[in-house]
């Protein structure tokens, strides 16, 4: 016999002066199978039109369905409702712009970090559009391909300490940015340059080390690894400009 399930649900519209943020709760038949994504496109259909929440791909690939799930940052599209209790609460991703219930501006916070990080190749090399790509390492191609994976979800940010506190914070997906370029061949950047983007507390110094940004991204990407590596590279450029400068 299939469970019926209790949602928890936060509703608030912001462009409506007359809305004001509450928890509504709906009950919905589990079906085999289901995801958050398709227990909430039924609710919307069957129950509350009204009801806001963002998706696209429906597959993990586009990241638009992240949520607290339960407390937990997560994908929509990614949750099954059997790995859930009967009851689940939804709320909408700290730290973003609510555009209405479940739904945030993730991609305002992802184009301002992309102009902040200089998300883009630096060379003085002329472009020539008739020539063949550059080689690289096959280690080096692998390891820049494992930081492009990610998807944009926010769930990272959602779940970071520092990003709760402060703003301006760049948080995992922004220094893994940085890293993505510090590692590649083609980018002609120094660590100094690198150092005055992510050498202080808006960048690598002001990650407190919770790691929940790993715990939650659910393309289990190596942020641990890679916040790692950031900060050591930061911190040996920090000392060689403090005892070599000049």
């Amino acid at each position: 016999m299939s469970r019926l399930l209790k949602f928890n649900i936060f509703r608030y519209n912001p462009e409506e002066s007359s809305s004001r943020p509450r928890m509504e709760e709906f009950v919905l038949e589990e079906t085999d199978s289901m995801t958050l994504f398709i227990a909430l496109n039924r609710l919307r259909e069957e129950q509350d039109p009204a009801l806001q929440f963002d998706f696209c791909c429906r597959a993990g690939i586009c990241g638009s369905c992240g949520m607290v799930i339960n407390g937990r940052p997560g994908l929509a599209c990614h949750t099954k409702t059997q790995d859930l209790p009967g009851e689940i609460t939804l709320l909408p991703l700290p730290v973003f712009k609510l555009v209405g219930d479940l739904s945030v501006d993730t991609g305002s916070w992802f184009r301002e970090m992309y102009t902040r990080t200089e998300s883009w190749i630096h060379t003085d090399k002329a472009f020539d559009p008739c020539a063949l790509e550059e080689r690289m390492e096959n280690r080096d191609a692998i390891a820049i391909y494992e930081l492009e994976r990610c998807v944009e979800c926010g769930c990272c940010i959602s779940a970071c300490g520092t990003a709760r506190l402060r703003d301006d914070f760049l948080g995992a997906a922004g220094l893994t940015r940085v890293g993505r370029f510090l590692i590649d061949p083609r980018d002609q950047r120094t660590n100094d340059d690198h150092y005055e983007i992510i050498g202080n507390d808006m960048g690598i110094f002001g990650c407190m080390g919770l790691l929940a940004c790993e715990d939650v991204c659910p393309k289990h990407l190596p942020l641990q690894n890679q916040l790692g590596f950031l900060r050591r590279k930061m911190g040996i450029t920090s000392l060689k400009r403090l005892f070599f400068k000049g």
